[in-house]
């Protein structure tokens, strides 16, 4: 089994865990549950596997994201836990930082989300002593509104590069049917593997592909509230 998890049990005993230093993409279309599915992936690390995570946020705002699971009764470890918060002072409101919350200025700060990661990472590493980190960042989608493909991959090649020299963890949310196939086939290159979601008759299905020699099942899934579940294997149905 591999250094890290996502908690999702059909899709880890499939690929036998994920290799430490690996960068991910976790794409799929809007209403598909792909920013649960992320909480879900950093619950799992944080709480069950004792892992640093740290989340840059361009959707919600971090108290927003600490409230979810407050209402859903997980219980993040808040020492484990970093949140560059995009969202906050870009709608011209005050944010309060603290042990496990930064502010940037907005999405279009690469220098600023760069350089509060970069303390996420020295709090956790040298500070705490806590060997396995994560980098969870959502959604690139978002930054690539404001930034052009070069210089997201410009800024993506150095975050993925540290996490491979640290032995980390990042996984990154794009969504599906947003950028040009040349956007996409850009950034996949600075990846080991991809987390695919598809719907299709209104079922989801969800799969890996290139952390194992040949791509897992496409597995059905539901989320309910904060739970993730599995339903089934249909393959055919996605092609």
């Amino acid at each position: 089994m591999g250094e890290y998890t996502l908690g999702i049990k059909e899709l880890d005993n499939e690929i036998e865990g994920i290799k430490k230093g690996s960068n991910i993409m976790l794409i799929g279309p809007p209403m598909s549950g792909k920013e649960t599915i992320l909480k879900h992936i950093m619950y799992n690390g944080a709480a069950r596997n004792e892992n640093a995570v740290i989340m840059v946020t361009t959707h919600e705002s971090a108290p927003l994201i600490l409230e979810w699971f407050t209402e859903n009764k997980l219980e993040l470890p808040l020492s484990r836990i970093g949140i560059v918060d995009c969202v906050t002072k870009s709608l011209g409101r005050a944010g309060l930082e603290n042990e496990s919350i930064k502010m940037a200025s907005s999405p279009l700060d690469l220098t600023g989300i760069g350089v509060k990661i970069s303390q996420f990472f020295e709090d956790f590493l040298m500070k705490k002593k806590i060997q396995k980190t994560q980098l969870h960042i959502n959604s690139l989608s978002t930054i690539l509104m404001y930034s052009n493909i070069q210089t997201v991959f410009r800024f993506m090649h150095v975050f993925t590069g540290r996490i491979k020299t640290m032995d980390a963890l990042g996984i990154y949310v794009i969504g599906s049917g947003m950028h040009d196939e040349q956007t996409i086939t850009t950034l996949k290159q600075l990846f080991d593997g991809v987390i695919e979601i598809k719907s299709e008759n209104d079922i989801n299905y969800i799969r890996m592909v290139g952390l194992s020699p040949k791509p897992t099942p496409w597995l059905e899934y539901e989320i309910d509230g904060a739970n993730l579940r599995i339903t089934g294997r249909n393959a055919a149905k996605i092609h």
